[in-house]
This record gives structure tokens, C-alpha cells and sequence, in this order.
């Protein structure tokens, strides 16, 4: 239940996005429900093994190169879907940045809420 419902919230966060930032284009729900399943998925797979090849340069930079593996992953999958696209490199690192905090609010508070839940 918990996946659902961070899944459906990490769309609606997505849309916010799209929203708030014109850099980052959603056209619909149902494209935010398979780009925020995509840029799971991405980050599940893809993700670590960047993280283990960039190791050297992430310990260079103090790990600021991991926004720039976050930022890989959003337009990588802008660039597989077709309702999910971000205009520039830059869009995507400014785009994951507000989508990776609307992502972190989204499992603390599922967290939470999950942990009430669990206290019942």
C-alpha cells in the first residue's frame, strides 16, 4: 500500500513540478504516473552503478557530483517517454533538485503516516 501510495504522490510531485518550473514539461497524469514509475526504475537500476563508476569524481567533489547523476537520470527518462520532457541539461538538474525534495517531504510524511498506522 505504501509503494501506491508514494508512487501516485511522486507523480502528483512531478506535476508540480511541471508546474512550478517551465523548464520541465508533464502532459498529463497518466505520463506523470509512467515517469515517476521510469525515474523509479532508472534510479533503482541505473543510478548505483553511475554511483560506483563515478566514485572517484563524486569523492573529488565532495558528492555534489551525485546531483549530476540525479540530474542524468530525470532527463534520461525524459528522453524515453514521450509526455515526460525536459528542455536542457539544466532543466533537469534544476527539475530533479525540486523533484528529489518534494520526494523527500513525500516519504517523510509517509513514513509517518504509515508508523500511525502500524501503532493502531
Amino acid at each position: 500500500m505504501k509503494i501506491l501510495a508514494k508512487w501516485l504522490l511522486s507523480a502528483a510531485a512531478l506535476l508540480a513540478v511541471a508546474h512550478f518550473y517551465s523548464g520541465v514539461i508533464v502532459t498529463s497524469f497518466v505520463a506523470a504516473l509512467i515517469a515517476a514509475f521510469v525515474i523509479g526504475l532508472l534510479n533503482t537500476i541505473v543510478r548505483p552503478i553511475f554511483v560506483i563508476l563515478t566514485l572517484p569524481l563524486t569523492v573529488i567533489t565532495l558528492g555534489l557530483f551525485l546531483f549530476v547523476i540525479n540530474a542524468l537520470m530525470f532527463y534520461m527518462a525524459s528522453g524515453l517517454l514521450e509526455g515526460f520532457k525536459v528542455k536542457s541539461f539544466t532543466a533537469a538538474l534544476i527539475g530533479s533538485l525540486l523533484y528529489s525534495v518534494a520526494g523527500m517531504v513525500i516519504e517523510a510524511a509517509l513514513e509517518r503516516l504509515f508508523k500511525k498506522n502500524q501503532e493502531l
